[in-house]
């Protein structure tokens, strides 16, 4: 059986040692019948994006050495694209290719970013050394070419380096680039978020232009990221460049598994009957028109049901990243005044939002309002689409998170961000009125701090048993017991004070209902369940002798509370 590829990006690593590898080999076909000059995809983390820059790389590059050649055909014998045809096969190993990822750039700061950037770059140059040194006549290219591989050149130099390359590649060979790059927006993602986004901008600007824009030595070129940057900002009147995001229906099925590669794969494994759960947490999305899976859950959660068919299923995604823009969208909600936490709550709830497309964007205007925001949640995977429409000119997509696994991330973080929220809170009065028996201000309180969460698990009983024991756990009086068995059955929630004989204990007993007008006969269930299971026998037992119950009814953020008739 064959190992699966966590965590494994080069394509000659995965066919030689033998990995299962879910075939993508006729996005050569598409790239080669488009003829595309300069490709954009833009897809969210771990979609396969470096595995396949890696694919067409062993298959368009050429290194002078023809042993090496012949072994790079050998990796696509019995793929898809071996069987596309002759005019396919023509173009295997027939070009220079330059190969880079720029996702080294996270760094704090700007030097440090572009020492790592003039790294990668010397790195690249460092590959192609021996052919260049070769064949390169003009001695004064191969000093600049050396300079930039010795790290020993000017910022202007790398600047160009990439057109530079592509130059002396085609002095050496007689033949036009293919220029891959990776990762090419990660160096603006982490300038804007470190304070030196212009900088990083004027740079990155340059390089594209120089090797993209009006470089007479491309055959073509592929960048990857996970988010379309605007042309203002770094390809400005780079008018060759074909874009190709979530929404189009062009290349759809390359990044990503589809739902017949997904049976595969359970297939390969004998886990077919796996298939209703990964569906639940995995799939979800859709690219154009194509359901897609999130090849790097699938693969991570595959391994553990090959060992262990029950093995449940785990948010792998969601620890690839510091999911902040989640965050930021959530922390949001202590200036909003109810508009954002409605639509996130609804979608927790399973429900759907509609909001104007806005695909160029820049990080610096993600947080400008927050329709960028949503629209940077939904490019780079943390929302999917429903439904498309166009008005005039303008695209309005519904949205929806996507799976069990993205939902975990917004209740994640919304739950740290309660948790915060929850230092701030005056817990006093609510103390003050359940010692009282102040019902109509115990249910006051209590849908006071409703209001200030958002509610999730559609309003059922078990988020507001959850919701009301973390709430309560926050005093140094009471020791908050959940669930717990007295009398005939067991209290939602028990409260007591450390000393019994001059001590206090108090029941809350929990129910919902589906209408507002049904909350007092919730508050009377509640009560009769109190008596029925005698839920202060087992308090009594160990000595409690000041004993309060209530029965309490939800109904979306409204609380009612109703107390029962204790009588020692």
């Amino acid at each position: 059986m064959k190992p699966l590829p966590i965590g494994v990006d080069d394509f000659e690593e995965i066919i030689l040692k033998n990995y299962y590898y879910v075939d993508k080999t006729l996005m050569i076909k598409e790239l080669l019948d488009k003829k595309g000059k300069v490709n954009l995809f833009t897809r969210p983390r771990r979609f396969g994006k470096t595995l396949n820059l890696s694919m067409l790389r062993y298959y368009f590059e050429n290194n002078g050495n023809e042993e090496k050649n012949q072994r790079k055909r050998k990796l696509f014998s019995g793929l898809a694209i071996d069987n596309a045809g002759e005019r396919y096969a023509r173009e295997i190993c027939q070009y220079p290719v330059i190969m880079l990822t720029l996702k080294s750039a996270k760094q704090r700061t700007y030097q440090e970013a572009m020492a790592c950037l003039k790294e990668t770059l010397a790195q690249e140059y460092a590959r192609h050394e021996n052919q260049v040194r070769e064949k390169l006549e003009n001695q004064a290219d191969l000093e600049k070419y050396m300079c930039i591989r010795e790290r020993k050149g000017t910022d202007s130099d790398y600047m160009a380096s990439l057109a530079f390359l592509s130059q002396c590649l085609y002095q050496t060979y007689g033949k036009k680039c293919v220029i891959l790059m990776d990762e090419y927006d990660v160096p603006l993602e982490y300038a804007y978020f470190n304070g030196f986004y212009d900088e990083m901008t004027g740079f990155i600007r340059c390089l594209f232009e120089s090797a993209l824009k009006t470089n007479p030595y491309l055959e073509f070129a592929v960048v990857t990221g996970c988010l379309r940057i605007s042309r203002e900002s770094i390809f400005t009147e780079l008018n060759n460049l074909r874009i190709y995001s979530i929404l189009n229906e062009n290349y759809s099925k390359y990044f990503g598994f589809t739902e017949d590669e997904i049976y595969g794969i359970l297939e390969y494994y004998n886990r077919k009957q796996n298939f209703g759960l990964i569906k639940k947490w995995y799939d979800g999305y859709c690219f154009g028109n194509t359901e897609i899976y999130n090849p790097w859950s699938i693969l991570n959660h595959m391994e553990d049901i090959v060992t262990d068919q029950e093995a449940f299923p785990i948010p792998y995604w969601a620890t690839t990243s510091s999911n902040s823009v989640v965050q930021d969208l959530v922390e949001q909600l202590d200036d909003d005044e109810g508009m954002l936490q409605g639509q996130l709550e609804h979608l927790i709830n399973g429900g759907t939002i509609e909001k104007p497309i806005h695909e160029d964007i820049t990080y610096n205007s993600i947080y400008d309002n927050e329709d960028n925001l949503w629209n940077f949640l939904f490019f780079t995977g943390y929302l999917k689409k429903v439904s498309s429409y166009l008005e005039g000119t303008k695209q309005y997509v519904t949205m929806s998170i996507p799976n069990k696994e993205v939902s975990y991330i917004y209740r994640n973080t919304i739950r740290t961000w309660f948790e915060k929220k929850q230092k701030n809170f005056n817990m006093l009065p609510l103390y003050t009125a359940l010692e009282e028996e102040d019902t109509d201000k115990i249910g006051e309180e209590i849908s006071g701090f409703l209001e200030k969460t958002i509610s999730y698990f559609d309003y059922g009983e078990n988020y507001y048993h959850g919701f009301l024991a973390e709430l309560l756990q926050r005093n140094g009086k009471y020791r908050i017991q959940s669930n717990r068995e007295t009398g005939t059955g067991r209290a939602d929630l028990i409260l007591k004070t450390p000393r019994i004989r001059k001590g206090r204990a108090i029941i809350l007993e929990l129910k919902t209902t589906k209408r507002f007008q049904d909350m007092e006969a919730g508050c009377k269930d509640a009560l009769w369940q109190i008596e029925e299971k005698k839920y202060w026998e087992g308090l009594e037992q160990e000595g409690y002798v000041d004993i309060a119950a209530y029965g309490i009814c939800f109904y979306k953020k409204e609380c009612m509370v109703q107390k029962f008739a204790y009588r020692p």
